[in-house]
């Protein structure tokens, strides 16, 4: 058991690239590291022809996965949207770690994220003793990325400013990066892109200028179509998480993966799942994300300050924490969910209780 508390997702996946390269006999771009067929099956999951079994990465439609693909093997970058936790940065990293072996490159969009991030920057001390040179030069991950010809990633594009988004016009439509100082280029090897995620709440921080928008693919990851499919997301993601921490408890039972799920979807559209109850949705987005992170708290209370069982009592403060954001607003919202949806449900007793007594 490595000692790394997260690895990066070619070393957590080694096995199962190793086996896809094996056994791949499609067509790969340059500088790919399967074919664009094998990388959809890394992504969705299934059975090779030597019988090796390959753990789906993303749960959804088969289709959105493709699109993604395809559109990296062109000149376009590729754009993935949706709300938060609809698994961006998730399926970013795995088309990396699947197509270039690397997912190491990324550049954390911010409001504070500068031109140098982007193109280059200098070691001022060297500038200094030596003026503008190579080896004064600070490499970025997109020139890394563009002399490797590797993916790129940048992490919530929309947050960086727009003037630092355009950077990125000339290095998507000439593929190369100029730099005056030096009085040369960086040209992109084949198999450079970019993959960009960002989220429709932040739609007006900094939109995409037009020219920039042009030379995305956007590809919108949505919620998780049915009940069953964001509970099997959450108990895979749980069952991964428990594994690398090494909690000291049981399984989680599937009965309280569904009641939170539930709980949030309910929320989440204003609508109980019966259709006869209409809620007020509170103000965060209540996302398939934080629900795994609910329950990873909830592992962590019944393993370390409980029996090691999952029980309602270990999933109340995540459930709140969840839902509660703002405390005046949130808070009146829960309590109505609480007193006309969960009081009612007979099975559901315990976390009446649960919740009640940590209100």
């Amino acid at each position: 058991m490595s000692t790394i508390l997260r690895q990066h997702a070619e070393q957590l996946f080694a096995e199962e690239l190793e086996a896809l390269q094996k056994t791949d006999s499609g067509k790969r771009p340059a500088n790919w590291k399967l074919s664009p067929q094998a990388v959809v099956t890394y992504l969705m999951g299934g059975k090779l022809s030597n019988g090796f079994e390959v753990s789906p990465k993303y749960i959804g439609q088969r289709r959105l996965m493709e699109i993604a693909v395809a559109t990296l093997t062109t000149d376009r970058a590729l754009l993935l949207y949706g709300l938060p936790g609809t698994a961006k940065s998730w399926v970013s990293e795995h088309l990396a770690a699947a197509i270039s072996g690397d997912s190491t490159l990324i550049i954390q969009g911010t409001a504070g994220t500068s031109e140098e991030s982007i193109r280059y920057g200098w070691n001022y001390a060297k500038l200094l003793a030596e003026g503008p040179s190579e080896r004064a030069l600070v490499e970025t991950p997109v020139i890394r990325g563009m002399k490797d010809g590797k993916l790129v990633r940048i992490e919530e594009l929309t947050r960086i400013g727009a003037d630092v988004q355009d950077t990125l016009i000339t290095i998507l439509s000439e593929k190369s990066l100029p730099i005056p100082e030096l009085n040369t280029e960086v040209q992109a090897v084949r198999g450079f892109n970019i993959i960009a995620t960002a989220n429709n709440r932040d739609k007006g921080v900094n939109d995409l200028s037009s020219a920039l928008k042009r030379r995305f693919n956007t590809v919108i990851l949505p919620v998780p179509d049915s009940m069953e499919e964001e509970i099997d997301i959450v108990r895979r993601r749980v069952e991964s998480f428990e594994k690398i921490m090494e909690l000291p408890a049981e399984k989680p039972a599937l009965q309280e993966i569904r009641r939170i799920v539930t709980i949030f979807r309910e929320l989440r559209s204003g609508l109980t799942l019966d259709g006869k109850t209409k809620l007020k949705s509170p103000s965060g987005t209540l996302s398939t994300a934080e629900a795994i992170s609910v329950v990873n708290n909830g592992l962590a209370m019944a393993g370390y300050f409980g029996d090691g069982q999952l029980k309602a009592a270990d999933l109340a403060a995540g459930i709140m924490g969840a839902v509660v954001k703002d405390p005046v607003q949130d808070q009146l919202v829960w309590r109505e969910y609480l007193e006309t949806v969960i009081k009612t449900r007979d099975d559901w007793k315990d976390v009446y209780r649960a919740c009640r007594d940590i209100s």
